[in-house]
């Protein structure tokens, strides 16, 4: 029987909440094949040797690989294409076709994103603290790769450059996943950035790309080949990881935002940034979803946003004080909790800050909240609030990004509160590691008080 396009949608989306459910099981997760941990361990290999290289050997083979991706433009155009019009058949979701789209700006964008990561100081081998703890013997706290990245990610083939890119200039290899749907670009990407490190210092097989969900699942179980997971993609997604393996996970299940116009915001303005939050790539994480307004500005505000939010095609559904002030549909519990990734913004009319803050801590996902104000001292308290990983005052959250942040690029965005959090460029992917030079030191001399520590700090 031949599935209706309008209910495929809803097939599809019960299905993977029926895998989900089933993988909850800690033994579905199998054990990687003996392919998988060959490949696993080629990666570790490759990866002790690039943290060995120089910056400029690095930096090179970062050059080397944005070439090779010009050369090769064409045919990633095409590949992507390919993937577009399947997934477009199979129904997938607006939301994801347009993570999906890989057209010859975006990626000229991406290419760009390469060479300006070459550029980025050298995050490796940085002296951190330089301190004597005795004559002849000296501490050190250095900067190095974290090892091997295993990297999950659906619907965004950018996202292979983006990592790359960031991995080798960190030292780092890469295991990366992407999903079904973005396969055809993904492999040629994958070729192509291969293609550009042979001609380089490094060891091509630094990077390797899956493709099945049962290596993706072998890929939970490689702890001690792999030392940090990624997972970029829907909430299920990343909670399934966190929960199937040993390997530490950074990033975000959602990304529920938040703009808050106060009631002495500048309401143009306020206007601008709540529409570049919304319109502007309104699949990205870090556009707005909710739309929260000071109770003595809404009429004033609403006045002016409903005729400009209808030209931009944004559906408002909102509370019934927004609905007094014609926003058409109604909100529910659910909306406030809803990422919507698309044209569709929750409203609700707040009596103060208080009560925006309030709604902030039930329903956001600690990824990026804004606030429209021209009060400082408003501002301030705001951004001392909210226990977001970005909290901006009088701009687009569209700015919650690693390349606008001057990263180059970015592996994902992190919601926890330990570090990294945010954009997560090279910073987040390294460690340190603490270096000790002596002169035949023991432990016992300074036990026995024969000896005391000098613990003066010297110069970085």
């Amino acid at each position: 029987m031949k599935v209706p396009r309008t209910s495929w949608k809803k097939l599809t989306e019960t299905i993977e909440y029926l895998l989900v459910v089933i993988m909850q099981s800690p033994s579905f997760v199998p054990e990687p094949s003996s392919e998988l941990l060959q490949r696993a361990l080629e990666v570790r290999r490759a990866a002790l040797a690039l943290g060995q290289l120089t910056d400029e050997q690095r930096r090179q083979a970062l050059l080397a690989m944005a070439n090779a991706l010009e050369t090769r433009e064409t045919e990633i155009v095409a590949a992507n294409a390919k993937d577009l019009k399947k997934s477009s058949e199979d129904g997938l979701a607006q939301s994801l076709l347009a993570r999906l789209k890989l057209n010859k700006s975006k990626l000229e964008e991406a290419i760009e994103g390469v060479r300006k990561v070459a550029l980025l100081p050298d995050p490796l081998y940085l002296r951190q603290l330089h301190r004597e703890l005795d004559d002849g013997l000296v501490l050190e706290r250095v900067t190095v790769p974290l090892g091997v990245l295993g990297v999950i990610f659906e619907a965004r083939p950018d996202a292979v450059i983006q990592i790359a890119s960031l991995a080798i200039r960190s030292g780092n290899g890469a295991i990366l996943k992407g999903g079904s749907e973005a396969s055809c670009t993904n492999e040629v990407i994958m070729r192509t950035l291969k293609e550009g490190l042979a001609s380089s210092e490094v060891i091509p097989q630094a990077l390797t790309l899956l493709t099945t969900r049962k290596e993706s699942l072998g890929l939970l179980r490689l702890d001690g080949l792999v030392d940090l997971i990624i997972p970029r993609g829907s909430n299920e997604l990343v909670r399934f990881i966190q929960d199937n393996t040993r390997i530490p996970v950074l990033g975000h299940a959602d990304g529920i935002c938040h703009l808050y116009v106060h009631s002495d915001a500048d309401l143009s303005q306020a206007l601008r940034i709540a529409l570049d939050s919304k319109t502007q790539y309104p699949a990205a994480c870090n556009s707005i979803e909710t739309l929260l307004i000071h109770k003595e500005i809404a009429p004033a505000f609403m006045a002016k946003a409903l005729t400009a939010f209808q030209a931009a095609g944004v559906t408002l559904i909102g509370d019934d004080q927004s609905q007094a002030l014609g926003v058409e549909k109604s909100a529910n519990d659910d909306d406030w909790k809803t990422e919507y990734l698309d044209l569709i913004l929750s409203v609700k009319v707040v009596l103060n800050l208080e009560e925006a803050l309030e709604h902030i801590r039930s329903y956001g996902s600690r990824h990026t909240e804004a606030i429209a104000t021209n009060d400082l001292n408003i501002a301030k308290q705001f951004m001392r609030s909210v226990d977001s990983s970005g909290v901006f005052h009088n701009c687009s959250t569209r700015f919650a990004d690693g390349f606008r942040y001057g990263f180059g690029a970015e592996v994902g965005i992190s919601t926890q509160t330990l570090p990294p959090r945010g954009p997560v460029g090279l910073e987040g992917l390294v460690t340190y590691r603490y270096l000790l030079h002596g002169s035949g030191q023991i432990v016992d001399d300074f036990s026995s008080g024969s000896k005391n520590f000098s613990h003066a700090d010297l110069p970085l």
